[in-house]
């Protein structure tokens, strides 16, 4: 099932990251629908884990059933892609309402989440494990 709402140009704006994935994030006056990549939220974050993450700038915000969210997010896992549509919410939350900012900001959420991938080292295993060393 999918959602289609208009973005219109009283839509608020705003970019969600969080390790490789980018969430672009159009808030609406509405009735508490939030789309992401054209589906209901719950369908395309089947973990509930990531949709309280979702939903946790709108409960913090009391703003439930107030706005309607479109979301379209690209790159990245869904754990990735969750973080980043939260940093996106709450960044178009604070667009539409400055006196929101307080709230939001005391939750650590209009503040990126920089933790990235270490990378692998050559002639490791991993980034971190190495081959197990033999004296003999």
């Amino acid at each position: 099932m999918s959602l289609n709402i208009k973005i219109t140009k009283e839509a608020n704006y705003a970019t969600g990251k969080r390790k490789d994935a980018v969430a672009r994030v159009w808030l609406l006056a509405g009735s508490g629908k939030i789309s992401v990549n054209g589906k209901i939220y719950t369908e395309y974050f089947r973990r509930p884990v990531h949709q309280l993450l979702v939903e946790k700038p709108l409960r913090i915000t009391e703003k439930t059933n107030l706005v309607d969210i479109v979301c379209t997010v690209k790159g990245g896992g869904m754990s990735g892609q969750a973080g980043a549509v939260t940093h996106g919410i709450s960044k178009a939350l604070v667009v539409s309402d400055e006196t929101i900012r307080k709230v939001v900001k005391k939750d650590k959420l209009l503040t990126r989440d920089s933790r990235s991938v270490e990378r692998k080292k050559y002639g490791q295993k991993k980034a971190r494990a190495r081959f197990q060393f033999s004296k003999r």
